[in-house]
């Protein structure tokens, strides 16, 4: 398997199908984090189509003082931001649970469940919705891409203090929203 250091030096002398073994590795995980941020499939394929496109061309900007994902990651997320400017609709909770898809029917279960889970994970996606650009950014970021505190501090531009303490009041921000949607039930 080849490093990404070299595909990106490979990319950078002109190979442009080492810069497609870069997206193949990085387009899911992208494409994941960028649906958790804008909340739309559709969108969240723009996205990513234009970050990678972006990326490609800015690529002799890397330096590599940080990982090549959290570079895709911040243009990314910059190109969402700035999506996200221009056009203000909010999901209703309907739309967001068309666009979380069906879980797998577990056969051990009652038939409710299912159901309950699906409005639960709407539940969830319309409150990160209702939540500021860089609350829903860290959220995702730490609680569903799992990506460690000085990753955020650099994807985000931000220190590791910032980091924590926006976590938290991003936490509580969500809590409120989920008690909000969910009408107090847990």
């Amino acid at each position: 398997m080849t490093s990404e250091e070299d595909l990106i030096q490979a990319t950078l002398a002109g190979d442009t199908d080492a810069y497609g073994q870069l997206v193949d590795r990085f387009k899911d995980r992208l494409f994941n984090a960028m649906l958790n941020v804008v909340g739309n499939y559709d969108e969240a394929e723009d996205v990513v189509q234009d970050s990678f496109v972006q990326a490609y061309v800015k690529l002799h900007t890397f330096q590599g003082n940080s990982k090549i994902f959290t570079w895709l990651y911040r243009i990314a997320f910059n190109n969402a931001l700035s999506r996200g400017r221009r056009r203000r609709a909010e999901l209703s909770i309907e739309q967001s649970r068309e666009l979380t898809g069906t879980d797998p029917e577990d056969r051990t279960e009652s038939p409710d469940q299912p159901l309950m889970r699906q409005e639960k994970i709407a539940i969830v996606h319309a409150a990160l919705q209702q939540l500021t650009e860089e609350h829903r950014a860290i959220l995702v970021l730490r609680e569903m891409q799992d990506t460690s505190y000085e990753d955020i501090a650099d994807i985000l531009g931000i220190n590791i203090g910032t980091v924590r303490s926006r976590l938290s009041r991003a936490r509580n921000q969500l809590k409120l929203q989920l008690e909000i949607l969910g009408g107090g039930q847990e």
